[in-house]
């Protein structure tokens, strides 16, 4: 599913959110390749899960299924002896439930089988349906269309919307079955996952009871340091965000339009403007784009204009609607530039099906209805379930039928706990238990200890390494050891719950932000007087986050060289002279380019008397040695004693950390192979292209075929790219040693 899935394109899972774009975002980031969505945002992404609008996935107010059970006399009496409304109200109340069961349409209820279904199989990963994350924005147009025909009939007919009534029927309907599966996610993940995520889980369920998840996803999705994050099980919560966001405003704007004709330009003119804004972010902020109210609102109001307008399209318009909308679910991947231009397909898809006659026969079947009643739950249930199978290890089959699954559990959650609450107690009561119930349980995780259990005492592996007078072979039978250990020390230095926050004080001070152009901020902060500030002899730390990770070494030799230290790093801007793509947009980094240039007349201005200079193994388009070529065309700009740092193992994007949380029996099965790990082709187009020193540390990490996670009692990495300063700093003998005098 697309970050996400249902709108997941579930990372994505789904998200890329949104995966990070250049990655499409899917609401499942950097998921793996079956729950990304996205190809689930984009969730988160995107696993991104779109959730299936809330109302559109259940059987929402002006979509009653006649099924549903007639009220018994005693209740119709009750209703009778109730103080008496006026007339008006009193028809107002009257009409709704005839004109439900006259006004039902089972092709809408079939619709969401097809939405639900794209969504669910698209995130279990079955062969072409890697767009099933369009199945969001079905729900988007249906969830639209109904709701504004409830309020717009409300309004015509009693003149005012009950927003108190409108509200408890919206938290009747959606939270007694989201509140069982996020409290259920929420304990999965504190059993299952690494402490760590565990809590970063408890924290999305509370933006999820709080309909703001959609935007902590957009947030973490252009933030450069927390983009490799994995996809949160709860990260389909995305669209009831956005659904939730948008009918907090719409009937507001519905009593201020007051009339059909002001009601029909306000939302035309809305859903113009969304969608502009929409199809701008797609390129530009694809994280705000797939996560986005601002982005999404368009596809509601393309609903909300076919409740307005009222106008039916012969049978045919449902048939040319579903062959849209399974066309993009087909050829639509986790690459496409979504939503956007690309989202319009799908909605004029869904548009025509709900604008048809309501008589298609496939969408009218007895197993699509059944299916559209479970749509909700399933959604709720399936990319949870999916998640965490993948965490397991299941394969593609096992995927489907852990999908299959959930179906089951949607079932039950409807049986056992939806309609049993629904008839018990009253919508804002409802709404308060069930929201108190979801938060309590995430506050009681977060305030659990975060603790990982290991085994035995290692070595400390600084006072092995520094206290010799030639710490490179010391270091070397460490690494060796390490890559047949399987047991995690309880001695782990940093634990893996605060690994992430292994960095040193300067850290984020000098790691210049995505958007910055100029090194100005940086020598404002001072960032050109570490080492020695009354130095006379200046060294220059220029490169990207891969090269600001050697702060806490370069810094420690700088004052014991008694040079004046200067650092002009930038959030992932390569020095080399390539243009590469923006993290969480799907174009150029031109921020980069003109703080590139920016910093080499600075650096050329100090008159340093050596550079060192690093970058991080950017896999853009580029041969091998264009890359060299560009690192070796920086070095030649500096006209300064040059000295270039190759790249530290990459865990590309594998979080070391909640690896080794999750596995401290066996943390070899953390380790990195070192063929992927150093990109070896690069390393060595790098060393002949430099006309300048070059320093490898690969042998400061790696064995000849793995790059284990911890050595000694220390972790290496603090995420799934970075190197943790404990580490770095075990390191600085052999980095002083390996830099010339």
């Amino acid at each position: 599913m697309r970050p996400a899935a249902a709108h997941h394109r579930p990372t994505a899972a789904t998200q890329p959110p949104p995966t990070t774009p250049g990655r499409h975002h899917h609401p499942i980031k950097a998921a793996p390749q079956h729950l990304s969505p996205t190809p689930a945002a984009p969730r988160r992404q995107p696993l991104p899960p779109a959730a299936p609008h809330h109302q559109a996935l259940t059987t929402a107010a002006g979509q009653q299924d006649p099924r549903r059970p007639r009220p018994t006399p005693n209740q119709r009496a009750g209703r009778r002896s109730a103080s008496a409304p006026t007339k008006a109200v009193e028809t107002a109340r009257a009409r709704p439930a005839g004109d439900r069961r006259r006004d039902f349409r089972p092709d809408i209820e079939g619709l969401r089988a097809v939405a639900v279904l794209l969504v669910v199989l698209g995130h279990a990963g079955v062969p072409g349906l890697d767009g099933g994350y369009v199945g969001v924005d079905v729900f988007f147009v249906i969830s639209g269309y109904l709701i504004t025909g409830h309020l717009f009939r409300e309004l015509r007919t009693t003149g005012r919307i009950r927003f108190a009534a409108f509200y408890a029927r919206r938290m009747a309907r959606l939270l007694p079955a989201a509140a069982p599966a996020t409290v259920a996610t929420v304990v999965a993940a504190w059993a299952w996952l690494a402490p760590q995520t565990a809590r970063a889980v408890s924290v999305d369920a509370v933006a999820a009871a709080a309909y703001c998840l959609n935007i902590r996803l957009a947030v973490q999705g252009t933030d450069y340091l927390d983009a490799a994050r994995e996809p949160s099980p709860l990260q389909h919560f995305w669209s009831l965000g956005v659904e939730e966001q948008f009918y907090f405003l719409w009937p507001l704007l519905l009593i201020l339009a007051a009339t059909r004709r002001r009601a029909i330009l306000l939302l035309g003119s809305l859903a113009a403007g969304s969608f502009a804004v929409s199809a701008w972010q797609a390129v530009a902020t694809p994280p705000w784009a797939y996560f986005g109210l601002q982005s999404r609102a368009w596809e509601l109001a393309v609903g909300g204009l076919l409740a307005l307008v009222g106008r039916r399209l012969p049978a045919r318009a449902a048939w040319i609607g579903l062959a849209l909308i399974a066309g993009c679910a087909g050829q639509y991947t986790g690459e496409t530039v979504f939503p956007g231009w690309a989202a319009l397909l799908p909605v004029l898809g869904a548009a025509l099906v709900v604008a048809g006659d309501g008589r298609n026969r496939l969408l009218g079947t007895r197993v699509l209805g059944w299916l559209g009643r479970l749509s909700y739950g399933w959604y709720l249930w399936h990319w949870p379930a999916l998640v965490f199978a993948a965490h397991f290890g299941a394969g593609p089959w096992t995927r489907i039928a852990v999908a299959g699954a959930a179906l089951l559990l949607a079932w039950l959650s409807l049986r056992v706990v939806e309609r049993p609450l629904r008839l018990r107690r009253r919508g804002l009561v409802l709404g308060a238990a069930t929201t108190a119930v979801t938060v309590g349980a995430a506050v009681i995780v977060l305030g659990l200890p975060m603790r990982v259990p290991g085994e035995g005492t290692a070595r400390d592996t600084a006072q092995a390494v520094t206290a010799q007078p030639d710490p490179g072979p010391a270091l070397l039978a460490l690494i060796e050891t390490a890559a047949r250990t399987r047991l995690m020390p309880r001695n782990l230095t940093p634990p893996v719950t605060t690994a992430a926050r292994d960095t040193p004080p300067e850290d984020r001070a000098c790691l210049a932000s995505l958007d910055e152009t100029t090194t100005r901020t940086a020598v404002a902060r001072g960032c050109d007087r570490h080492g020695d500030p009354d130095a006379t002899a200046t060294v220059v730390l220029f490169g990207d986050s891969h090269t600001e990770q050697w702060f806490t070494a370069v810094d420690s030799i700088a004052k014991r060289r008694h040079w004046r230290l200067a650092v002009f790093t930038k959030s992932g801007c390569t020095p080399a002279a390539v243009v590469t793509t923006k993290l969480g947009t799907r174009r150029p980094y031109r921020e980069c380019t003109a703080w590139r240039e920016d910093a080499l007349a600075r650096i050329k201005g100090l008159h340093p008397t050596l550079v060192l200079l690093s970058s991080r193994t950017y896999t853009e388009a580029g041969t091998d040695a264009a890359w060299a070529a560009a690192l070796a065309a920086t070095a030649d700009r500096l006209a300064a004693r040059t000295v270039i740092l190759q790249d530290t193992p990459d865990p590309r994007g594998v979080s070391v950390p909640d690896c080794v949380a999750a596995h401290p029996a066996a943390v070899d099965r953390c380790a990195l192979t070192a063929e992927t790990a150093l990109y070896p082709a690069r390393r060595a187009a790098i060393t002949t292209a430099a006309a300048t020193a070059v320093i490898d540390p690969a042998s400061w990490f790696c064995t000849a075929e793995v790059c284990p996670a911890v050595v000694g009692n220390t972790l290496v990495y603090r995420d799934g790219s970075h190197v943790t300063s404990t580490y770095v700093r075990l390191l600085t003998p052999l980095l002083d040693a390996a830099l010339p005098v």
